[in-house]
């Protein structure tokens, strides 16, 4: 078996950047019903037409009323007022109030020219025809002015703004059917390899059941892509290159799983430079050290090692990254929280990063990995830490700052403050 040495690694923040400037947002357009719009990205700014409300209107079901009409009201001394007609939502009288009539008013129906307040059915008495008041009204009460959500020109959305239901909403209410979004980035996942077969398929000896297509498009899904997976690649060069080629020509990002690294049959380093500009092969990082990166015309090609943890967790820190800004996301989820690691964990001192996932649990950190091949060494894991170069092993009791993954990405924890530890690492 022969054996092709890199023959330059580099540091984690290296790759990270060339990716990311490599990488660009997707460009392509579509219109989306506003109901349909849930987690997508704006393309374009938009400004309200109409004022929301449009008019002005009661906020409480009760009795609109002349509010200097009640003046004086207390319980030795009631206001009585005549009761005349009803108001709800959709009423489109606009007979004016007298000053000693109150009318019912349904929450949303317009007020009546003249009345400026509304008391609640719980404040008042019906007696004979009549509303009995027992203390004032004020001007104003219960009452939403017309634009008093927003107001003509509001700003509803700004380009790149995620659509979230109070968004969309918003959109609804100042009467837009439509809305502008970023189509979703197109994934492709190409898995190579003899031993692989699709799930569900029947294994012959030496084969095994090929996961990494199944966890990376997880991965691409959380981020608003749109994900199309390949039947593994037979270690053939000529057909794992046809594939790519084919993957490349109609997606935004490809990530190639398996044949990264320096073997006889690891073929991608030999492919990728025919496909584009090179990014790079080889990171110097612990697990994820065989990945490579091209640039071929429109889309990023990613080859990520084959097995399956190494593979999974350069998607955390290395893909998800350039998955956002494809996706226009100003950046990932995540969020960075100090906590105490539970168990001591041993990192080998030498040029590379290393990269730990951790289950956190109540401001602990307890460090999950196995080997690169244990994919389960990931599924407690809910935060991950990337421990610098040189740095000597990881001991119970030290506080390091966790990078934690949200759901759907990590299973849910409870991160909190931790208490003093011995020292922090990054």
């Amino acid at each position: 078996m022969k054996i092709r040495p890199f023959d330059h690694l580099i540091p984690t923040g290296v790759a990270l950047s060339r990716l990311l400037a490599a990488t660009r947002p997707v460009p392509r357009r579509e219109t989306l019903p506003v109901e349909s719009a849930m987690g997508r990205r704006s393309a374009r700014a938009v400004r309200s037409r109409r004022a929301v409300p449009p008019f002005r209107r009661g906020s409480w079901d009760g009795f609109a009323v002349v509010a200097r009409s009640t003046n004086g009201a207390t319980p030795g001394r009631p206001v009585r007022l005549r009761l005349v007609g009803d108001i709800f939502a959709e009423t489109s009288s606009r007979r004016p109030l007298g000053a000693s009539d109150a009318a019912p008013i349904a929450t949303g129906g317009p007020l009546p020219p003249g009345a400026d307040a509304v008391v609640i059915f719980e404040d008042v008495q019906l007696e004979d025809g009549e509303v009995v008041l027992t203390r004032p009204a004020r001007p104003g009460d219960r009452i939403a002015d017309a634009g008093e959500d927003f107001p003509v020109g509001a700003h509803l959305l700004e380009t790149g703004d995620l659509l979230t239901p109070a968004r969309l909403g918003a959109l609804a209410a100042a009467g837009e059917a439509t809305v502008e979004v970023w189509e979703r980035p197109r994934v492709a996942i190409v898995p190579n390899g003899n031993e692989l077969r699709r799930p569900g398929e029947r294994l012959s000896f030496g084969q095994i059941h090929e996961s990494n297509n199944a966890s990376l498009a997880a991965l691409a899904t959380g981020f608003g892509a749109s994900v199309t997976t390949s039947a593994p690649v037979p270690d053939r060069e000529a057909a794992i290159e046809t594939v790519l080629r084919r993957a490349a020509a109609r997606s935004d990002l490809v990530l190639a799983t398996g044949g990264s690294s320096v073997g006889e049959r690891d073929f991608l380093p030999s492919i990728f430079p025919r496909l584009g500009r090179m990014l790079f092969h080889g990171i110097a990082v612990r697990p994820g050290k065989p990945t490579l990166a091209v640039r071929c015309g429109g889309c990023l090609v990613i080859g990520m090692p084959g097995h399956p943890t190494s593979c999974l967790t350069n998607g955390l820190w290395l893909v998800a990254p350039v998955l956002a800004r494809l996706s226009h996301a100003d950046s990932v989820p995540w969020t960075d929280h100090p906590v105490v690691l539970s168990e001591a964990y041993d990192v080998p001192s030498s040029s590379f990063a290393t990269v730990v996932p951790l289950e956190v649990r109540d401001g602990r950190a307890r460090p999950t990995f196995r080997t690169s091949a244990s994919l389960t060494s990931l599924v407690p894991a809910n935060a991950y830490v990337i421990v610098p170069p040189h740095r000597p092993g990881l001991r119970r009791g030290d506080v390091v700052v966790a990078r934690l993954l949200p759901p759907p990405f990590g299973p849910a924890g409870a991160p909190v403050r931790p208490g003093p530890g011995r020292r922090k690492a990054k």
